[in-house]
């Protein structure tokens, strides 16, 4: 495939394009089972080579005892930084990938630009 910008599903728009997530139940127990695993102070980033023709990410946001308002604003602010940050890095990667980034309690009380480093330093390591 030629550049991001042309690939279908690529991130082109303000929302984390539909083909570009991971959704499915039995999809993310195999990513959290048998993908390999990088483990930062906010979150579990679940990595495995892609079984579609594109890099995909998948966001699982655990309750650990908060609100619902505060989840959804963690999982937006999570879903920001896949479509901004993220995807176009798997982009660029030789082959495609899946990525599934799961919340640890501590993550509800950071910024997210902490986030945001957190989950670019797991890219770097890719």
């Amino acid at each position: 495939m030629g550049s991001a910008q042309w690939a279908p599903g690529a991130p082109n728009g303000e929302r984390l394009p539909r083909a570009s997530r991971i959704r499915r139940t039995q999809e993310i127990r195999a990513l959290l089972r048998h993908g390999a695993h990088r483990r930062t102070l906010c979150l579990d980033v679940f990595f495995s080579p892609s079984s579609a023709s594109r890099p995909r990410v998948g966001i699982v946001v655990p309750k650990h005892r908060h609100t619902v308002a505060e989840r959804n604003r963690l999982k937006r602010r999570l879903r920001e930084i896949a479509r901004k940050d993220v995807l176009p890095r798997l982009w660029r990667l030789p082959a495609p990938v899946d990525l599934l980034v799961r919340a640890r309690p501590q993550a509800y009380d950071a910024a997210l630009g902490g986030l945001r480093s957190e989950l670019t330093e797991v890219m770097e390591a890719l």
